[in-house]
């Protein structure tokens, strides 16, 4: 659980008896991989913070490919934010990669760690708004980027995850065909760029 207090830590302080209040409201999973945690159309009650393992949230498009949205690894936070904030019926998939052990704070023990401790919607805003702050670049970055550049981007954001992640899913992330991804990839590799 230290590297959940460690990443609380990053944005507000809490006192011993405080950080023993979080603990208690989480529930320690351990998921096989390939084990779907979240479905389109299911409403999401809960958010899984990763200790160990590998995440991803994804949805299809209209030719029934799947479209990778993000990846949560160790120290990430992973949920369907419309759904678990507006209670509606959830647009996400979420599923695990690689064999992963997370915590889980259900919506309501949520609401309870905000009312017993404070500081800690301060820590879910701030969550919050950097995850904001991301898509937005990321919508950005897809409109105005290379593959090329997108990857490279990809490599800085999720450095400890790049060997243990499919490459279709990585072309999925980055926007791009198995196919295309694997060329590109060659073509950086005889270019002598990684």
């Amino acid at each position: 659980m230290s590297l959940l207090l460690d990443t609380i830590a990053r944005h507000v302080v809490l006192t011993a008896e405080e950080q023993q209040c979080v603990l208690d409201l989480l529930e320690t999973r351990r998921y096989k991989a390939k084990t779907q945690l979240q479905q389109t159309g299911m409403v999401c009650s809960e958010s899984y913070f990763v200790n160990s393992g590998i995440l991803r949230s994804f949805t299809y498009d209209d030719h029934a490919h799947e479209r990778v949205l993000n990846f949560a690894g160790p120290g990430w936070w992973m949920a369907d934010l419309y759904s678990l904030y507006s209670g509606l019926p959830g647009i996400l998939n979420i599923d695990v990669i690689a064999y992963a052990e997370v915590h889980v704070l259900s919506k309501a023990n949520q609401e309870l760690m905000y009312r017993e401790i404070p500081k800690m919607e301060r820590f879910f805003r701030i969550l919050v708004e950097n995850a904001l702050v991301a898509q937005q670049q990321r919508m950005l970055d897809n409109m105005m980027l290379s593959a090329e550049q997108r990857y490279d981007k990809f490599c800085a954001k999720f450095p400890g995850l790049i060997a243990n992640v499919p490459q279709k899913l990585i072309a999925s992330y980055i926007g791009v065909t198995p196919e295309f991804f694997s060329k590109m990839k060659a073509a950086r590799l005889r270019g002598g760029i990684s």
